[in-house]
């Protein structure tokens, strides 16, 4: 009995991404023609389980009942969702602490109010959705979810907001002598919902923003680097990303930002990079990869990543770092003791440092599509001067949900 109610709640709540994707175009609500959830809904396992051990638990039958039914759920999630033991740590932060106010620029999308759903039913934040209200409220209906604006979510009205004549006059007088006029900053305050965002995090509004999820890198840069800017000392933003292979945990940079970065660049990059790899409990192992191993070529690139490591010799002494190597050697510790019994790198390596965007954007890609299942945490934003990520247009809602997690890390961290 106790499985047939858990199966029935379930049957009776919105429908994942997962269904709703391998059911296109039919509507999966609950009804005569709906009356058990599909069989591979990712959520079958973390609804039942728990309530059966529950039960058995209360009744007396259970034999070693479970003390922790929060841990229990947590590890039932490292099952279901790929990226749940390397996110446990991101999540335990984020739930930890004061719920913090997530922005969403792109505030209508489905992905979004799927993960959105979920940021609240796992009390990971409170979302502001950037859209028109009307609109936000007819699709949650469309998609059978239970937000409720002013309960659950805020909206910021891209029709009409109150805070839209400070807005445009605030990013006026910071862009003024960067060529936008008073008539493009009151536009650009009416149309860029990444730049909407960007100000509802200068001003305080919120606490960290989520925006990418269609558009360029580049096009929602612009926005955050004119109201955001860089964290106080650094001088580049850089994209990383995490890949959940099966057996190990890679971490590429960068991604999406810098054409072909200098030495002076990649050594920040790299540094940015594995302080955020720390955020997640692992211990960052570097290596800088190239054509060339260990000084067999001369060519620029070659010699840009060496001079990456004499930086990070001096700039981060605390770093295990080695290079410039082939990228089979950095995956490879014992192959690389074979043939540098000098390294500096002990162990295969977790974190990738590319030396220009084609290397680091063409490895990811082909990693995460042949190896990693398109399983993908990322792109982390590195770099910004307040916490603010800038997915891409294949981020999916678990994805969306994570980087709403580590935003909401990155926010307490700042503190």
């Amino acid at each position: 009995p106790i499985s047939v109610h858990a199966i029935a709640d379930l049957a009776q709540a919105e429908q994942s991404e997962v269904v709703a994707r391998a059911y296109v175009g039919e509507k999966l609500a609950f009804g005569p023609e709906y009356l058990i959830p599909k069989p591979f809904d990712p959520r079958l396992m973390m609804m039942i389980a728990p309530a059966v051990a529950q039960a058995a638990a209360d009744s007396g039958v259970a034999l070693r009942p479970i003390a922790d039914m929060d841990a229990y759920r947590d590890r039932l999630q490292t099952f279901v969702y790929a990226s749940g033991t390397t996110m446990k740590p991101i999540f335990d932060a984020a739930r930890n602490a004061a719920k913090k106010r997530v922005a969403y620029a792109e505030g209508e999308e489905e992905r979004v109010l799927r993960a959105a759903q979920i940021v609240v039913d796992e009390k990971i934040a409170r979302p502001t959705l950037i859209g028109r209200p009307a609109i936000i409220a007819q699709r949650i209906e469309k998609f059978g979810l239970r937000l409720k604006e002013g309960v659950d979510y805020d909206v910021v009205n891209t029709d009409f907001d109150h805070r839209y004549r400070d807005f445009w006059q605030t990013y006026h007088r910071m862009t003024e002598r960067k060529g936008v006029t008073v008539p493009i900053a009151k536009i650009e305050l009416r149309r860029r919902l990444t730049l909407i965002g960007s100000m509802l995090l200068h001003k305080g509004e919120v606490d960290g923003l989520i925006c990418g999820t269609w558009g360029h890198t580049a096009h929602h840069l612009q926005y955050i680097d004119q109201v955001i800017g860089r964290r106080a000392g650094v001088h580049t933003y850089a994209c990383m990303n995490a890949l959940l292979l099966p057996n190990r945990q890679l971490f590429v940079v960068d991604t999406h930002v810098n054409y072909d970065p200098t030495a002076e660049q990649l050594a920040e990059i790299t540094i940015m990079a594995a302080e955020e790899i720390l955020r997640f409990g692992l211990k960052p192992k570097a290596a800088l990869l190239s054509h060339s191993n260990f000084g067999n070529s001369n060519q620029p690139s070659a010699v840009k990543m060496r001079q990456t490591l004499e930086l990070l010799r001096v700039q981060a002494p605390w770093l295990e770092v080695d290079g410039e190597m082939h990228g089979d050697i950095a995956l490879d510790g014992k192959a690389r003791m074979a043939l540098m019994p000098h390294s500096t790198l002990a162990g295969d390596a977790n974190l990738l440092v590319m030396p220009n965007i084609d290397a680091a954007n063409i490895a990811y890609n082909l990693l995460k599509t042949a190896a990693g299942g398109n399983i993908a945490i990322g792109p982390v934003l590195l770099g910004a001067g307040q916490p603010v990520h800038i997915l891409t247009p294949s981020a999916t809602v678990r994805r969306i949900v994570n980087m709403t997690a580590l935003t909401v890390a990155d926010a307490n961290a700042a503190r």
